[in-house]
Parts: C-alpha cells; structure tokens; sequence
C-alpha cells in the first residue's frame, strides 16, 4: 500500500487528484493540504510514503516544504512535485531539494498512477515534457563547457557509460538489459556502482551528468 500525502492550494485540483488515487487497491490517500506548511504537519503526524506537492503555494511552497519533509522523514517519504508551467526555475530548485519526480498538472489519469508508483518505489521520473525543457536549459547553460573527451568518463568503465547514456536517452532498466543483452540484475549494479562513483542520487541527476559531459545530443531529447 502506498501511503500518500495530496497538498494543493486549489480545492478542486486537490480533490480531482484525492478521488482518483483513491479509485486504486494499492494506494491510500492519508491526508491533505492546502499549502506547503500544513503539508509538512500532516507529513511529520502521518509519515506518508509519498506526498504529492504542488510547486506553488502559500504560506510555504511545495520545494521548501518537500526539503523539510524529506529531511525529516531521512529519505523514508518521496516526493513528487506538481507544475502547471512545464519547466521553471523552481524545477531546479526542486531537483537539490531532493524531489524524485515531475508531473504536470494535466497529465493523464494513467500517467499520475504511474508516476506516483515508480516514485514511491524509489525512482526519479519527469514527465517526458519537462524532461525535454530541463535538458534542453541545461544545455544552453553549459554550452561554454567543453564537453567530455569522446569515450566516457574518468572513473567509469565503458559499460558503465553505456548505461548512463541508455538512461539519459529514458531507457527503463529493462530496456537497457535488452539492448545490452545482459540481465537486469547486471543492469542495477552497473546503476548502482556508477551512481556511487559519481555522486548521483537517481535518474534525474543521471540525465543532467550525461548531458553536461556531452555524452548525448541535446537533439535526441526533442523527439
């Protein structure tokens, strides 16, 4: 069961999201919020699983009130951040604050279930649009930076690069295994070691490094 927090400013938003989630077996609505510092009071008394924050709110703002919770909860609580506005600075922003995913807020009903389950198993996902705004601006920032020499990165292995490079174009890990043809046990280590090495704390960040190195094109992100 995953247990999940709603905070929306908009009631109707709000409850659209509460009634839809609550359509499914493996998901529980726990509470909800109108803004960003009752989310973080609800959070601390019920110890969701995962909350559902809007990026815009009063009082305090879904960024700073997933910060406190993730904080709080020691990684126990992920998050995933609302957006009407596709990328902004606050998608940055909700990235250090450690937010797993991005949704915008007129996904489909399937694309909101799907979201909510692979962050609450402990991945990172961004909606196929914001993904494609967020690497697009970090290229343009890092467009003065020479990109990696060709071959890879130092410290990783050539598979190992493979891998990053099969993430950063949105490759699920069973997608991965079947390009490479390995398992996908193989496919988590490869993950797990190379996230190690280079500081990474998921996908997200994978597709932002993979970018920044010049690993992908920018042109492979606009589809």
């Amino acid at each position: 069961m995953i247990r999940t927090l709603v905070a929306d400013d908009q009631a109707v938003v709000r409850t659209g999201f509460v009634n839809l989630l609550g359509t499914q077996d493996d998901i529980q609505v726990v509470a909800e919020a109108e803004d960003g510092a009752q989310a973080v009071r609800l959070a601390a008394e019920h110890r969701p699983d995962l909350v559902l924050l809007d990026i815009r709110m009063p009082h305090m703002n879904g960024i700073d009130a997933a910060r406190e919770i993730l904080a709080a909860s020691d990684g126990a609580t992920k998050a995933l951040m609302l957006t009407t506005f596709g990328l902004d600075e606050y998608v940055y922003e909700a990235l250090a604050a450690g937010a797993s995913g991005f949704l915008l807020k007129d996904a489909t009903f399937p694309e909101l279930l799907h979201a909510v389950r692979v962050v609450a198993a402990g991945n990172a996902l961004l909606s196929p649009e914001i993904t494609k705004r967020l690497v697009a601006e970090f290229t343009r920032q890092r467009a003065a930076v020479p990109p990696a020499p060709a071959g890879g990165i130092e410290g990783l292995t050539a598979r190992e690069v493979e891998v990053l490079v099969l993430i950063a174009q949105g490759l699920s890990n069973a997608e991965i295994a079947g390009r490479l043809t390995i398992t996908d046990h193989t496919v988590k280590t490869h993950i797990n070691r190379l996230f190690a090495k280079m500081g990474l704390r998921d996908r997200a960040q994978a597709v932002i490094l993979a970018y920044e190195r010049g690993l992908v094109r920018a042109a492979s992100a606009r589809g």
